[in-house]
C-alpha cells in the first residue's frame, strides 16, 4: 500500500469513528423520564374516568398520582431539564469531532528581478491559483491530527505553468499543558455530572409532587368527612330544638332553655360553612394537581373512593430508614455530585498551572508537472518536506490560573462541608418523621377513645336533660365536645396518612413504594469514603 493509500486511510478513520464514550446514552434519551412499573387496573379505570368527561371525578388515591403523573403541568415543565442538560453533553462531544476545512485562493504579484543574463532589471508578474482541502480532529490525548491535500497552479511572464499537489499529516501534541485525557475530558465528564444531577432533581421534583397529591387527596378527604360530622352535628342539634320547644309547651322547661339550643344550631352552621369553604378550596388544589383533561376543570366535582381503614404498616426501626435515606435521598445525591464536580475542576485548574509545551510534526510529499492530474500522479517521487519542532508559551507569574486553581479547591472544600451538613439534616429529617408517624399513630387510639367517652357523655346528658336534671347548656356543651372530638379523630386519621408519605419522601424511597420509576434511582457513590 503506497503513501497515498495510507493518507486515505487515515481520513476515513479520522471521519468515521467519532469519540462519544457515552454513547450508549442514545438509547435512554429517547426513553420518558417516568415509568409506571404496573399500570394495571389503576391505570385503566384513571383513564376510563377522564376521557372524554367533565363531570364528576371519581378517584383513588392509586388513581390519583397516575393522572397527576400524565397531566401536571408542573411536572410536564420539569421534564425539559435532563434533555436540555444532555445538550452540554453533545456540545462538549463536539470538541473531539472531526472538522473539515477548505479553501481557495487566488494572488498576484508584480515585481522587478534581476536578470541573470543581462546586467539589468525586468518587470515580472507572478501569479498563484491554490485550493486545499483537510481534515483535522483533537483527541482527549491532547493530540491534534491534520490531514489534508493541496494543489498549486503558478505562472509568470518568466516561467511557464506549474502544476504542484501534495498531501500531508501534521500532527501537534501537548506535553504539558493540556496533554492527558483527564484534563481533556473533564469537561466532558462534567456536563455528564450536571445531566445526572438535573435527573435526581427531577426525581425530587417527583417524589414531592407525589407527595403533594396524597397529603391534598386526604385533606379533601377530610373536609368531606368535616362536612358530614357538621350536618349530622347540626341535625341533632335541630331536632334537640324540637323536642325542647314541646317540652316548653308543655311547661316541663323554661322557655329561656330554647336560647341555648339556638346558639348551638347557629355554631354548627358556622362551622359548617367554613368547612365547606376547605373543601371547595381543597378540591381546587386537587384539581390543580391532577389536571384531568377535558373542559371546565375548575367546575369538575371531585368523588374519593377510599377505605376508611387504615393501612397495615409495621415500621421498621428508625435506623434502617435513616440508612436508605442517606443513600437514596435526591438532594444528598446531588450534593455528591457536585463534589465529584469539584474534584474535576480542580483537575482542569491545576492544568492550568503548566506551562504550555507542545511538540509538532509536519510531513509532506509534493509532485510536480505541467497539469495538477499529472502533478498527483507524482507525488510518489522523491520530493518531500518535513517540519519539527517544539512550542512553548508560560505567562509570567500566572495569577490568573493561580487564582482558578486556589478557588476551585475552596469551592471542592465547600462542597465537602455542604455535603457532611445536608447528610445531617437528612437524618434530622428522617428521625423527626418518623417520631410525626409513631406520635400520629398513637394519637389515632387516643381520638377514638375520646369520641367515644363523648358519645356516652352526650347520651348522658341528653338523657338526664329529658327527665329534668341537667340543662340545655350542658347538652350543647357535651354536643360541642363530640363534634371536637369526631373531627379530633379524622385529623389523626389523616395526619398518620400524611406523615406515612413525608416519612417515605423523605426517605427517598416513595415513588418506589408507589411503583413509579423515575431517573436517578441509583445512589452515587463517591470515589472517596463518604463519612455523613
Amino acid at each position: 500500500m503506497n503513501k497515498c493509500a495510507w493518507m486515505f486511510v487515515l481520513i476515513c478513520l479520522m471521519t468515521s469513528v467519532p469519540f462519544s464514550p457515552w454513547a450508549q446514552e442514545t438509547e435512554r434519551r429517547s426513553k420518558p423520564l417516568l415509568e409506571l412499573k404496573a399500570q394495571g387496573k389503576a391505570n385503566a379505570g384513571a383513564e376510563n374516568k377522564t376521557r372524554g368527561s367533565s363531570g364528576v371525578l371519581s378517584v383513588t388515591v392509586e388513581e390519583a398520582i397516575l393522572l397527576s403523573l400524565q397531566n401536571n403541568r408542573a411536572l410536564r415543565v420539569a421534564e425539559f431539564s435532563p434533555p436540555i442538560r444532555r445538550t452540554f453533553e453533545e456540545e462538549e462531544e463536539a470538541n473531539f469531532a472531526p472538522v473539515l476545512s477548505a479553501g481557495t485562493q487566488f494572488g498576484r504579484e508584480k515585481a522587478r528581478v534581476r536578470a541573470r543574463t543581462t546586467a539589468g532589471y525586468i518587470d515580472d508578474t507572478g501569479n498563484e491559483g491554490r485550493a486545499e482541502i483537510g481534515v483535522s480532529k483533537f483527541f482527549p490525548t491532547g493530540t491534534t491530527v491534520t490531514v489534508g491535500a493541496s494543489g498549486v497552479r503558478s505562472w509568470s511572464d518568466l516561467y511557464t505553468d506549474q502544476y504542484a499537489s501534495r498531501v500531508g499529516v501534521s500532527v501537534t501534541q501537548a506535553l504539558l499543558r493540556g496533554a492527558g485525557t483527564g484534563v481533556n475530558l473533564a469537561s466532558l465528564e462534567q456536563t455528564r455530572l450536571d445531566t445526572q444531577a438535573s435527573e435526581y432533581e427531577f426525581r425530587g421534583f417527583a417524589e414531592a409532587l407525589v407527595a403533594q397529591v396524597e397529603g391534598t387527596y386526604w385533606e379533601y378527604a377530610l373536609a368531606q368527612r368535616q362536612i358530614q360530622i357538621f350536618e349530622k352535628s347540626l341535625a341533632v342539634a335541630e331536632q334537640q330544638l324540637a323536642e325542647i320547644e314541646e317540652m316548653i309547651a308543655v311547661g316541663r322547661m323554661a322557655e329561656k332553655e330554647v336560647i341555648a339550643a339556638q346558639a348551638e344550631i347557629a355554631s354548627q352552621r358556622q362551622g359548617l360553612i367554613e368547612a365547606q369553604g376547605t373543601m371547595a378550596t381543597a378540591r381546587l388544589r386537587l384539581l390543580r394537581l391532577l389536571n384531568p383533561p377535558g373542559p371546565d376543570l375548575w367546575g369538575r366535582e371531585v368523588q374519593l373512593l377510599y377505605k376508611p381503614a387504615l393501612p397495615d404498616v409495621k415500621l421498621d426501626p428508625v435506623e434502617a430508614y435513616v440508612e436508605v435515606a442517606l443513600r437514596m435521598r435526591p438532594d444528598l445525591n446531588q450534593a455528591k455530585l457536585a463534589v465529584e464536580r469539584g474534584d474535576l475542576e480542580i483537575i482542569k485548574t491545576r492544568n492550568g498551572l503548566l506551562p504550555k509545551l507542545d511538540f509538532f510534526i509536519t510531513l509532506g510529499k509534493t509532485g510536480y508537472s505541467d497539469s495538477f492530474a499529472k502533478s498527483a500522479k507524482n507525488i510518489t517521487e522523491d520530493y518531500y518536506d518535513v517540519l519539527a519542532g517544539i512550542r512553548f508559551q508560560y505567562p509570567l507569574r500566572n495569577q490568573e490560573a493561580r487564582a482558578r486553581h486556589e478557588r476551585s479547591i475552596l469551592r471542592q472544600d465547600q462542597a465537602v462541608e455542604a455535603l457532611e451538613n445536608l447528610a445531617q439534616l437528612v437524618e434530622l429529617d428522617v428521625r423527626s418523621a418518623y417520631i410525626e408517624v409513631m406520635r400520629a399513630r398513637e394519637q389515632i387510639a387516643a381520638s377514638t377513645a375520646t369520641r367515644r367517652l363523648q358519645e356516652e357523655k352526650l347520651r348522658v346528658e341528653t338523657e338526664k336533660m329529658r327527665v329534668g336534671r341537667s340543662t340545655v347548656f350542658l347538652v350543647s356543651q357535651a354536643q360541642r365536645d363530640l363534634l371536637s372530638s369526631e373531627i379530633l379523630e379524622v385529623r389523626a386519621i389523616v395526619a398518620y396518612l400524611k406523615a406515612l408519605v413525608e416519612l417515605y419522601r423523605l426517605g427517598g424511597t416513595l415513588l418506589e413504594r408507589r411503583g413509579i420509576a423515575a431517573p436517578g434511582r441509583d445512589p452515587v457513590g463517591l470515589k472517596a469514603p463518604f463519612q455523613p
